[in-house]
């Protein structure tokens, strides 16, 4: 039998949605308000999802702390309190909209797990605006 347990994280960080390879013009008329030059923040909430068989000894899919660790280590140490443009490597040459921070979110955290646990991450951006992603 397959059980899901979550985890809410926070994280914030600023970034500016822009293509190096457009016009200040087109940027700006694709992404609006999200194209300032001098960028914007987000109070980013993540949850990470791990689905897997219950262990019979332990009675865990996955202990909880060591999910908390993988989340510190991968999400918010390196993405809190951060320019996502600027000081995220992944977002170098990466548009930094929500759906490429849970890929990249998600890349980071498997890479972490047993591989035998699936993972399914939901990030908010605000309130009323999330994406998913689960590796498909």
């Amino acid at each position: 039998m397959k059980v899901t347990v979550s985890r809410k994280a926070h994280f914030n960080a600023a970034h500016r949605l822009y293509r190096k390879d457009w016009s200040f013009e087109k940027n700006d008329e694709t992404f609006g308000k999200c194209n300032n030059p001098n960028f914007h923040g987000h109070n980013y909430e993540l949850i990470a999802s791990v689905t897997g068989e219950i262990d019979p000894e332990t009675g865990y899919v996955i202990d909880m702390k060591v999910l908390k660790d993988i989340i510190k280590n991968e999400v918010e140490d390196a993405f809190d309190h951060k320019n996502l443009n600027l000081e995220v490597p992944e977002f170098k040459d990466l548009n930094p909209t929500a759906e490429n921070i849970v890929v990249v979110i998600y890349n980071k955290m498997k890479s972490k797990l047993a591989s035998n646990l699936e993972l399914e991450i939901t990030l908010y951006e605000t309130l009323r605006n999330f994406v998913s992603y689960s590796g498909n």
